[in-house]
């Protein structure tokens, strides 16, 4: 059960907005459904939510777009772009925008279920047993913060890209596989094709391995990534 998670949909479908609704309130979740990616901003700006769901194709607003004044507002709330397009390009394009992850229409309720807990997970992390404040070479990372800093000059990242730095920065020197960052980061591994990882690598060296400076971010070519700073 969702234990009263606020999940905004957004949905121009009213068969499959209603099905989702019904669904979800099922599960636990307090639902807050809408037609078009105007409405959707509206609604999370009236009052904050856990999660949202947005159709890439919506009348008004799209989803992309959507998607795009988020996070140019700074809301970091977790976003899954549900889309009928199932071309890498139009994938990629949300994750671009600034999702958490994408599922393709059609879909199996169960696999959006999961989805959402996965995200709701990495949006709660448990802090307990591990350092808030890490650091390699001239990186800091303060996770209670959600903070990074190059130096002394601050930099922000996305919600998963900082998830991702994490994992990275807690296991400095060691090389962690594909299939292992996927499951800790989104929660299932998205198969051998996927370039979502590369994507949010390509975001992070951007941010973090800038012209002349030493890279932390290192392939181990046909395994995974490291972090370190040789």
């Amino acid at each position: 059960m969702s234990n009263g998670w606020r999940i905004v949909v957004a949905e121009d479908e009213r068969a499959v907005r209603e099905s989702l609704t019904r669904a979800l309130t099922l599960e636990g979740y307090n639902v807050t459904a809408v037609s078009d990616g105007a409405q959707a901003l509206a609604a999370l700006r009236a009052e904050p939510a856990d999660v949202v769901v947005l159709d890439v194709m919506m009348p008004v607003v799209d989803g992309l777009t959507a998607c795009r004044v988020l996070r140019s507002e700074k809301n970091r709330v977790p976003i899954l772009m549900v889309t009928a397009r199932t071309e890498t390009s139009d994938r990629v394009a949300g994750l671009d925008a600034g999702a958490d992850d994408y599922l393709p229409k059609p879909f199996a309720l169960d696999e959006l279920l999961a989805r959402l807990r996965a995200l709701l997970r990495r949006s709660q992390p448990d802090e307990a047993s591990e350092p808030s404040s890490i650091s390699v070479g001239d990186l800091r990372l303060d996770a209670a913060a959600r903070r990074v800093w190059i130096g002394g000059d601050e930099v922000d990242l996305s919600k998963t890209e900082f998830d991702l730095l994490e994992l990275l920065v807690r296991n400095s020197g060691i090389v962690l596989d594909q299939t292992t960052i996927y499951e800790r980061i989104w929660g299932y591994d998205f198969g051998p094709d996927s370039k979502n990882l590369a994507v949010y690598i390509g975001y992070l060296r951007r941010k973090i391995d800038t012209e002349g400076r030493s890279p932390l971010i290192h392939t181990v070519r046909g395994v995974g990534y490291t972090v370190r700073t040789k």
